[in-house]
């Protein structure tokens, strides 16, 4: 099972300031990403550029609309993921309770975790010709 854990933007984030602390931070980061490594459990991870640097692309039927950032409501965007495929939930929880502050320690945070759907999952949905077409891009 793949999730990804996904760590909230914040103003200072969105800024392009790094938080009070950032080594620190960064070293915490680099020990639980090598625990994870060891583990056989990290997929990826990586920090966001602020949204100002990125553009949404709105689908309005055939026409599709660019916006460029910034973006408002920092609390929707995220500044960061780390992917990680494991056993099952259980151990995902675990992995993502042990996940440092991503703004430094006794600051205000917070990650969010979500489970990647598996090809296995659109079996109801899609012709299993759909889904081998997947498989064979490397896509699982």
């Amino acid at each position: 099972m793949k999730f990804m854990i996904i760590v909230k933007a914040t103003a200072d984030s969105e800024a392009g300031r790094f938080p009070p602390h950032s080594e620190q931070m960064f070293k915490e980061m680099g020990d639980f990403h090598e625990e994870l490594a060891k583990a056989g459990v990290l997929l990826d991870a990586s920090g966001l550029q602020p949204s100002s640097k990125g553009w949404r692309i709105r689908y309005d039927g055939d026409v599709r609309h660019v916006t460029d950032g910034p973006f408002t409501e920092s609390k929707e965007l995220i500044a960061g993921y780390t992917m990680i495929q494991v056993r099952d939930r259980a151990e995902a929880l675990e992995w993502s309770r042990r996940f440092p502050n991503p703004v430094g320690p006794g600051m205000s945070a917070e990650i969010e975790v979500r489970q990647f759907y598996e090809l296995d999952d659109f079996k109801e949905i899609a012709e299993l010709q759909t889904i081998d077409r997947f498989r064979k891009m490397g896509m699982e």
